[in-house]
C-alpha cells in the first residue's frame, strides 16, 4: 500500500504558505461572470448573458499558468467533462466524454474549423495532438449545436483558438523538464509588422513513460512505451483594406510512440507514428452592418502501426469549405447564417483484409436569427438543412430563448436537435455495415447563471439527451461483428458550479457534475456509460502570494465507473468494475524578471494508485519544472 501522509502534509503546507502570506494581491484568474465575450456559441462576438447555452472559457491568464500541463489535462478540470486515458501515457488516445456522450459526439474545431479524423472509427480527433503552447484560448460550448455547427456537435462543442501575432515583434523560449525522462522545448515568434500579423511556434517533446499495459498474473514490469511529439504552426494575417483581410494558418504535427498489445498484454516491437497537416485560408469583409467571412481548410492525416513488420496504414482527409454572415438588423436583432460543404476520404491497408477506399460529403445551409428586448428577454431560433451523399436531407433546429434580470442573473431555456452520420470506417471497413442509419438526437436543456457580486457566481444546469439509431459494436449477424443501431439511448444529469473570491488573493471555482445513461435494445434496456462516472466534483483554487509568485491547487473526484475489454487470452469481453479516485494537483509560478517565469507542476501528490482504463496503467506522483524567456 502506498504511504500518501507526506504528500498530504505536503499539499497542507503549500495551502498554508498561500494563506499566510500578507503581500498577496488580487488573483489573476477571474470568477465566471456575464460579461465575457465569446464567439462560439452565435459565431460572432457575444457576451454570454446574451446567449442562452453553457459556455466555459479556459482563458489565456488560465493556459499562461498551466505550462507544464496537456490539452486533456486543462480540459478535465472543467465541469461536466471527463477526459478518459487522461492520467495514462501520453501515447494513448485521449478520449472527451462532454456530459456522458461518446468522445465521437463531441466536436473539435480549431480556429472555428472542424477537425475530425476520417481514418479513425468514430471520426473522432485526439486532442493530444495539439500542443499547449499555441493555444490562445479555449471556448467550450456544452449542448446540442447541430444547427450551428452540423454533424457531431450533439453534446458540445470545443473550440481551440490558437495564438495571432499582435504589438510588437517578439520571440519566447520555454523549456521544460520532469518525471518518466520527459522533456520539452518551445521556440515561438509573435507580433505585427505594418498591416503583417504572425504567430509562429515549434515544439520538440520527448518521454521515454512507462508501460501503458497492465502487468497481469506475477509477470514483471512490462517495457517502457515511449512517446515523440514535434509540432510547429504558423498563423498570418494581412489586412488588405480598412474593411477587407486575409489569413492563413498550417499546423503540422508528427507523433511516434510504443505500443502495447492490449489491456494487460505487453508488446516488445509494436510502433505507431501519426502524422498531419491542418491547412487553411481564410478572409473577412467588413460591411455596413455585419461582416462576411469565407474559410477553406484541408486536414490531412496518416497513421502507421508496425507490429513486428506487419503494418497497417490508415489516411484521412477532409476538406472544408464555408461562407458565413453576421448580419445587425438593428441594436436588438442579428443573424448569422451561411453554407458549408465537407468532403471526407479515407484510404485504409493492413495485411489481413483488403485495401479500404471510401469517401462522402455533405452540404450545409444554416441560419440562426437572435434578437432580444429592452425587458430582458431574448431569445435564439435557428434551422440547418443538411443534405449528404448517402443519407440524404436532413433537418436540425435550435429554440433558445432566456431571460436577463438586473443584466446579473440569467435564466435559460435550449431544445435542439442534432444529426451524427457513420464513419467511413463504420460503413465501409470489414466491421463496416452499409445498412447504419445517422444517429438522431433531441436535447433539452435549463439551467441558470446568477452573478450575485464581482465575488460570487451560481450556476446550475439540468439536461436531456435522446439519440435514436445510435451506433453501436454488435452483432450484425451469425459468427459476423461489426457497427449496428440499437433503438435509442438516453442521457440526463445536471452541474452545479460555484465561484467565489473571498479574498483578493485567492479564487476559488468548485463544481459538481452528474450524469446517468441507458441503452434500449431489442433485448433489454441497461446502463451503458462505460468508462464515464456517474458522479464527479472538484475544486480549482487559485492563489497569488505576492506580485511575482501565484499558484494553482487542483482537485478533482472521479466517481465509480465500469469498462469492457477484450481478453487475448479467452477471446472474450470481459466487464470490470472501476472504483474512484482524487487527484490533487499543484502549480507555481515565479517571475524573477517581467520576461522570465519558472514555475513547477506537481501531479497526483497524493500518489492515488488508480484506474482510468482496465488493464492499463496510470502515473503516480509525478512533476515537471521549466521557465519561460521572453525576447524583444
Amino acid at each position: 500500500m502506498k504511504t500518501k501522509n507526506f504528500y498530504v502534509a505536503a499539499g497542507l503546507g503549500l495551502a498554508q504558505l498561500a494563506l499566510l502570506n500578507s503581500n498577496a494581491l488580487a488573483q489573476q484568474r477571474p470568477v465566471a461572470n456575464l460579461d465575457e465575450v465569446v464567439v462560439t456559441a452565435s459565431r460572432s462576438p457575444k457576451k454570454i448573458s446574451e446567449i442562452g447555452k453553457v459556455v466555459r472559457v479556459i482563458s489565456a491568464e488560465t493556459l499562461a499558468q498551466s505550462q507544464g500541463r496537456t490539452l486533456p489535462e486543462v480540459l478535465n478540470n472543467i465541469a461536466g467533462i471527463t477526459i478518459g486515458g487522461n492520467g495514462g501515457n501520453p501515447a494513448d488516445v485521449k478520449a472527451v466524454y462532454m456530459r456522458g456522450a461518446s468522445a465521437a459526439n463531441t466536436l473539435i474545431l480549431i480556429d472555428g474549423i472542424p477537425v475530425n479524423d476520417a481514418s479513425e472509427i468514430s471520426g473522432e480527433y485526439n486532442i493530444s495532438a495539439i500542443p499547449i503552447d499555441i493555444i490562445e484560448r479555449v471556448e467550450i460550448l456544452k449542448g446540442g449545436n447541430s444547427t450551428l455547427y452540423g454533424s457531431d456537435a450533439v453534446a458540445g462543442v470545443i473550440n481551440i483558438i490558437t495564438k495571432k501575432g499582435n504589438g510588437g515583434l517578439s520571440a519566447n523560449v520555454l523549456a521544460t523538464a520532469g518525471s518518466y525522462d520527459t522533456y520539452k522545448q518551445v521556440l515561438g515568434l509573435n507580433g505585427q509588422i505594418q498591416n503583417t500579423t504572425v504567430s509562429f511556434s515549434a515544439s520538440n517533446s520527448d518521454s521515454e513513460n512507462f508501460s501503458s499495459a497492465a502487468p497481469a498474473n506475477g509477470v514483471s514490469n512490462f517495457d517502457k512505451d515511449g512517446f515523440h511529439q514535434k509540432s510547429v504552426l504558423l498563423n498570418l494575417g494581412q489586412q488588405v483594406s480598412n474593411r477587407f483581410s486575409l489569413r492563413g494558418n498550417l499546423q503540422a504535427n508528427n507523433n511516434a510512440a510504443d505500443l502495447d498489445n492490449g489491456a494487460f498484454s505487453d508488446a516488445l516491437d509494436y510502433t505507431y507514428s501519426k502524422s498531419s497537416l491542418l491547412a487553411g485560408l481564410g478572409g473577412r469583409l467588413e460591411l455596413d452592418k455585419g461582416v462576411l467571412n469565407f474559410n477553406l481548410s484541408q486536414n490531412n492525416v496518416k497513421n502507421k502501426y508496425d507490429n513486428q513488420g506487419s503494418v497497417t496504414n490508415n489516411a484521412g482527409n477532409i476538406t472544408h469549405l464555408e461562407t458565413n454572415l453576421n448580419y445587425n438588423f438593428s441594436k436588438l436583432i442579428d443573424l448569422a447564417g451561411g453554407i458549408s460543404y465537407r468532403n471526407l476520404s479515407t484510404e485504409q491497408h493492413n495485411p489481413y483484409s483488403s485495401a479500404l477506399f471510401a469517401d462522402n460529403n455533405m452540404t450545409s445551409a444554416f441560419t440562426s436569427l437572435f434578437f432580444r428586448t429592452n425587458t430582458g428577454f431574448q431569445a435564439e431560433l435557428g434551422g440547418r438543412l443538411n443534405n449528404h451523399s448517402d443519407y440524404g436531407s436532413n433537418f436540425t433546429y435550435t429554440i433558445n430563448p432566456s431571460y436577463l434580470f438586473a443584466e446579473r442573473y440569467k435564466l435559460f431555456f435550449n431544445l435542439s436537435s442534432a444529426y451524427r452520420v457513420p464513419s467511413l470506417y463504420q460503413l465501409f471497413s470489414d466491421y463496416g455495415n452499409l445498412a447504419l442509419e445517422p444517429e438522431t438526437t433531441t436535447s433539452f436543456e435549463t439551467g441558470f447563471d446568477l452573478n450575485f457580486s464581482q465575488n460570487i457566481n451560481l450556476s446550475l444546469s439540468y439536461f436531456r439527451r435522446d439519440i435514436e439509431s445510435v451506433i453501436d459494436f454488435g452483432q450484425i449477424a451469425t459468427n459476423k461483428f461489426g457497427y449496428i443501431n440499437q433503438n435509442r439511448q438516453k442521457d440526463n444529469g445536471f452541474e452545479i458550479e460555484l465561484g467565489l473570491k473571498p479574498l483578493s488573493m485567492i479564487s476559488l471555482n468548485a463544481y459538481y457534475a452528474y450524469v446517468n445513461g441507458e441503452v434500449t435494445t431489442p433485448v433489454n434496456t441497461a446502463f451503458n456509460l462505460f468508462r464515464r462516472p456517474k458522479n464527479s466534483y472538484g475544486l480549482n483554487a487559485g492563489i497569488e502570494l505576492s506580485k511575482k509568485v501565484s499558484m494553482n491547487l487542483i482537485y478533482k473526484h472521479t466517481g465509480d465507473r465500469t469498462d469492457r475489454y477484450f481478453d487475448g487470452k479467452t477471446f472474450k469481453t470481459v466487464e470490470a468494475d472501476l472504483g474512484s479516485f482524487n487527484m490533487v494537483d499543484a502549480y507555481i509560478q515565479y517571475k524573477p524578471l517581467a520576461k522570465l517565469t519558472l514555475f513547477s507542476d506537481v501531479k497526483n501528490i497524493l500518489n492515488e494508485d488508480y484506474i482510468e482504463f482496465a488493464g492499463y496503467q496510470t502515473k503516480g506522483l509525478n512533476f515537471n519544472a521549466g521557465f519561460r524567456l521572453g525576447i524583444h
